[in-house]
């Protein structure tokens, strides 16, 4: 059988690449951080992490892991109920429920997972969720999990919310599921006119703020901080893996009696290990730094307003964005392959992102702005972007 279907993968292969739209993974071989070095022995300037406080090589946080690594041991080596709670796990759960003013967090292995066991255990065929349309692929699985009725309404739209809940009436309870920042538009939910139509249409809130978190908000603790909601949205899920340290690790938070109920009937909670004690532990770190000062958030904002007011300048065609995430529309799937590949020529690692991670003809750049970055860094960035977007053909 196999070689039968080793013929229609290769085939399936082969015409991902005639269309220019092949992944190849470039290999970094310094750690994470604004200036890195690849595997061809050319150091670039990063772009494109989701690094955004620039904590992925912050030494605090390295020596909090190599301490725990000393006195907790590698790995757990169970899932939390049988043997794989320690006490730095509930130390961290707690810094989470502190820091987004909830009453309980529970960990998993990643966001991927938080949002793939939230909805399941929670809802049945009596109730609804209601999603935005540019939820992250995770969410949509989730989703697809559970068997509650499915609705869908247009990114942001909130005539089309209004209607979906409308129409949810029927149900027994609603849900309404959005990303906190859009992941391949940068662009922030309208929480508080979510939380007025939930309020109207007795309907809960859940927010994934994986891209949100540490970014958006005065203080970086998301869009209820944004809106003035902190406490007052169900549940909030999230990452340890982007502003947050960059490592592994995904969490939900929000009211404590949804948070007992994953803890009895999450699978990827109940089938997963444990994360590491050392991610256990700079996590803790890393949210006991964020409650000393605002002096990442404040420099990563001030450094993505600078870039914003520079590219906006040189006439690039931007998404609107409150976030960190700034997208460099180009349409085109093959130009923003090959945009990204002179731009790496210049020495400013960016990716080109097209269907089916965007939808067709929407091909961007998207470049993540980092408070590791200094300004020469971002201006050596935009000097690229208009070196290329001249040779190119996309700005005069």
């Amino acid at each position: 059988m196999y070689s039968n279907y080793q013929g229609y993968l290769s085939t399936e292969l082969t015409n991902i690449q005639e269309a220019g739209l092949y992944k190849r993974e470039r290999i970094i071989v310094n750690p994470q951080q604004a200036r890195i070095k690849i595997s061809s022995g050319q150091e670039v300037l990063n772009f494109c992490a989701n690094n955004y406080l620039g904590l992925s090589n912050n030494s605090s946080l390295i020596n909090a892991a190599k301490k725990a690594l000393d006195e907790r041991g590698f790995g757990m080596s169970s899932v939390r109920f049988i043997c794989g709670t320690q006490d730095l796990h509930l130390e961290l759960e707690r810094k989470i429920s502190e820091f987004f003013g909830t009453e309980d967090a529970i960990l998993y292995a990643a966001c991927f997972d938080a949002n793939g066991g939230v909805f399941e255990p929670l809802l049945s065929e009596e109730d609804a969720i209601i999603s935005d349309s540019l939820n992250h692929a995770s969410i949509i699985d989730g989703v697809r999990l559970c068997k509650a009725q499915r609705y869908r309404y247009a990114n942001a739209d909130m005539d089309e919310l209004e209607n979906c809940l409308k129409v949810a009436q029927a149900q027994r309870f609603r849900l309404i599921v959005t990303d906190g920042v859009f992941s391949m538009d940068g662009n922030v939910a309208p929480l508080d006119k979510i939380y007025q139509l939930a309020e109207k249409y007795n309907a809960m809130i859940m927010v994934d703020e994986s891209h949100s978190a540490g970014v958006v908000g005065e203080t970086g603790r998301g869009t209820t901080e944004l809106y003035n909601l902190r406490g007052k949205v169900e549940i909030i899920t999230g990452t340890l893996g982007k502003a947050f340290g960059g490592a592994i690790g995904g969490f939900t938070t929000g009211k404590k009696e949804i948070i007992d109920m994953l803890r009895q009937r999450s699978r990827p909670y109940l089938f997963s290990n444990s994360i590491p004690p050392m991610v256990a532990a700079a996590g803790i770190e890393m949210f006991n730094m964020m409650s000393k000062t605002n002096e990442l958030q404040d420099k990563l904002h001030s450094n993505t307003a600078y870039f914003l007011g520079k590219m906006k300048d040189a006439g690039f065609d931007i998404k609107p964005t409150r976030s960190a995430i700034c997208a460099v529309m180009l349409y085109d799937a093959r130009l923003s392959q090959e945009f990204a590949a002179k731009m790496l020529e210049e020495g400013i690692y960016v990716i080109g992102f097209y269907f089916p991670v965007v939808p067709k003809d929407q091909a961007r750049i998207r470049v993540q702005i980092s408070a590791g970055h200094e300004p020469e860094h971002i201006d050596k960035c935009v000097d690229a972007f208009i070196k290329v977007g001249k040779e190119l053909g996309v700005i005069s």
